[in-house]
């Protein structure tokens, strides 16, 4: 007979084995002072690419920023440097807008971007073609200043002038050598959600063979000849026959679907805060109208800094001086709290207030 004495009760001590969550450190990257000039690579270019072209979310999130903040055409006030903007082609059959936008987008997903400028002697801009990161490194000097940039050729490194290069950074703070990618930020939720996507998948792909088969023998060949045949079934989407009370399937035992699809959900929606594009810009999937348009009040100051910022690059590194069209603003869409204003809400608050001694 069990002995049930609560004298003999005691307690686990978590501490210790359970460690609390640390965050981990970083240490801005330097200049290496005993050398003529540092270099930078971007080295994780090339991983944060296919994080851009393989997570549906972070590629629709980026274009989307990039499409609110350059794809409303610009404002010029020089003629000259008009006519010199609209004559640009890239590589040949771009364009001003289409280069700016691609130059965007660039930055967010890798941290840096580049366009090398094309001029003539009379220091007239003839074209713009954008350089992808993997293949430019940043020479800097001993007091850390950008001396020039180097572009690799598939044999050696061609120098360009810093005058010949628009650099733009993406929320590069202190003496940062370079900006920050918009991924590495998001990147553990991004792996997150794209698990549960896997696993769901798996799931629902083979959600008529999930189960446990209890057989009513131990013989290996015999379990294993019923499973094949089991397996060939559900495959082929037919029936399968096997002897009464030989083996007895039941449901493989898991979570609910809705637990899944929650954590999904929910892993989704802090995406987008984390990547500073709310999901009503990229998508009006699961989006209330009173949502919409908040998330495009919030959302305005985002794509505006990114405006704002890449006026400032081409004024400061180019001496292009231009000013990107706004967006229609949602910011005076909200309702007044003034009982006039709104038919229907009378007595709530009161038109007048006075302050007297008087009793009533």
């Amino acid at each position: 007979m069990a002995e049930l004495n609560l004298s003999q009760a005691t307690t686990t001590n978590f501490t210790g084995a359970v460690p609390d969550y640390i965050v981990n450190s970083k240490t801005l990257d330097a200049i290496t002072p005993n050398q003529e000039e540092s270099y930078w690579y971007f080295s994780d270019a090339t991983k944060n690419y296919g994080y851009y072209f393989n997570i549906a979310e972070i590629y629709n999130a980026a274009n989307a920023l990039c499409t609110w903040a350059f794809s409303r055409g610009y404002k010029v006030e020089d003629p000259l440097m008009k006519a010199q903007l609209e004559h640009i082609r890239g590589a040949g059959n771009s364009s001003f807008n289409k280069i700016l936008w691609q130059h965007g987008v660039v930055k967010l997903i890798v941290g840096d971007a580049f366009i090398e400028v094309k001029r003539n002697e009379k220091d007239v801009i003839l074209n713009m073609i954008p350089v992808s990161p993997e293949r430019v490194r940043v020479v800097f000097t001993k007091s850390g200043l950008i001396k020039r940039y180097d572009i690799w050729t598939g044999s050696e490194w061609k120098p360009v002038k810093k005058e010949n290069m628009l650099h733009s950074s993406n929320k590069q703070i202190a003496d940062q050598q370079h900006g920050t990618s918009q991924v590495e930020a998001a990147k553990f939720i991004v792996d997150a959600l794209n698990e549960a996507l896997q696993d769901e998948r798996i799931i629902k792909h083979r959600d008529k063979a999930l189960g446990i088969a209890y057989y009513e023998t131990d013989k290996s060949g015999k379990i294993a000849y019923a499973n094949a045949q089991i397996e060939k079934a559900v495959k082929n989407g037919e029936m399968v026959g096997l002897p009464k009370d030989t083996v007895k399937i039941e449901p493989y035992p898991s979570r609910s679907s809705e637990d899944r699809t929650g954590w999904i959900s929910y892993l989704e929606n802090r995406f987008y805060q984390i990547f500073g594009v709310p999901r009503s810009i990229a998508s009006s999937d699961g989006t209330s109208e009173v949502g919409g348009k908040m998330g495009h009040v919030i959302f305005e100051p985002i794509y505006t800094k990114e405006q704002l910022d890449l006026e400032d690059d081409l004024w400061n590194q180019q001496a292009i001086k231009l000013t990107f069209n706004r967006p229609p603003s949602l910011g005076g869409m909200q309702p007044e709290l003034d009982e006039s204003k709104n038919t229907g809400q009378i007595g709530i608050q009161p038109n007048d207030t006075a302050v007297t001694m008087e009793r009533e």
